[in-house]
């Protein structure tokens, strides 16, 4: 069954095994994409999306319940004393919610549901996750670790530098299409493009700033000192690449404008 037949067919839900092979072949390409997300939540994804088609659940769905289930594992850490066992579920919860919202763009593009108010329900709800597991970070260090005010301020910085990193996708990907039908002939690097030429040891480098990392980290919730500085070493890889990124989006924008 083609994806075209799986999109156009409103009365009858798709077998499982047809759902997932269609997903195998319509990946998107996985130059530059970090480790995790490139092997392990891209395919676990293509196992929940073809579970939801089969089951007739549309990615707006899936959206949501991608966020129910992030908002539940970040409920543990703000409100249940941290321990291994905490640290632990909660990881699971958010990295179930990463498959599922990796899931529900799948739905969407094999089913050809797709729509913009889909595209703004995804965004918005990755918008409100980005800040609030930081923020649940600094009630942790708050409540549980008994840390400092100095370190308090890790948290916010990070919220900070992850809201400004995601604006900073969100916009080049727009400004970047409006800027290649502004001006015909000339195209601003996509991401896919500009990935194009890495390979699989640029995805292991590219490990510490994979979303994926982030949920795991949560696993050390019951060291407060080993996942204090696992934290604080992220938070600086994180600004490193985030200033390239931004610097790079810059540069393609600005030339493109010429």
């Amino acid at each position: 069954m083609s994806t075209s037949q799986i999109g156009g067919d409103t009365g009858a839900r798709a077998g499982f095994g047809a759902v997932l092979a269609d997903l195998e072949n319509a990946q998107k390409p996985g130059a530059g994409v970090p480790a995790y997300t490139r092997w392990v939540n891209r395919r676990a994804a293509r196992v929940v999306a073809a579970a939801a088609v089969h089951a007739g659940i549309g990615p707006n769905v899936v959206s949501l319940l991608s966020a129910l289930v992030s908002f539940a594992g970040l409920a543990l850490l703000a409100l249940v004393p941290a321990g291994w066992t905490v640290g632990v579920a909660a990881a699971c919860l958010l990295a179930l919610g990463y498959i599922m919202d990796s899931a529900d763009g799948q739905v969407a593009r094999v089913t050809g549901t797709g729509s913009p108010a889909g595209e703004w329900l995804d965004h918005v709800i990755d918008a409100v996750r980005t800040p609030a597991l930081h923020l649940v970070v600094l009630i942790g260090f708050h409540r549980w670790f008994d840390a400092g005010p100095a370190l308090l301020l890790l948290p916010l910085a990070f919220s900070l530098l992850a809201v400004g990193h995601f604006m900073s996708q969100i916009l080049a990907e727009q400004l970047g299409r409006q800027l290649a039908s502004a001006t015909p002939g000339r195209r601003t690097a996509a991401p896919a493009e500009a990935s194009l030429g890495k390979g699989p040891a640029w995805s292991v480098l590219m490990l510490p700033v994979d979303t994926g990392t982030m949920c795991w980290l949560f696993v050390l919730w019951g060291s407060p000192a080993l996942f204090t500085a696992c934290y604080a070493l992220l938070f600086a890889v994180h600004l490193v690449f985030a200033c390239i990124s931004a610097a790079r989006k810059f540069k393609s924008l600005h030339g493109g404008a010429k």
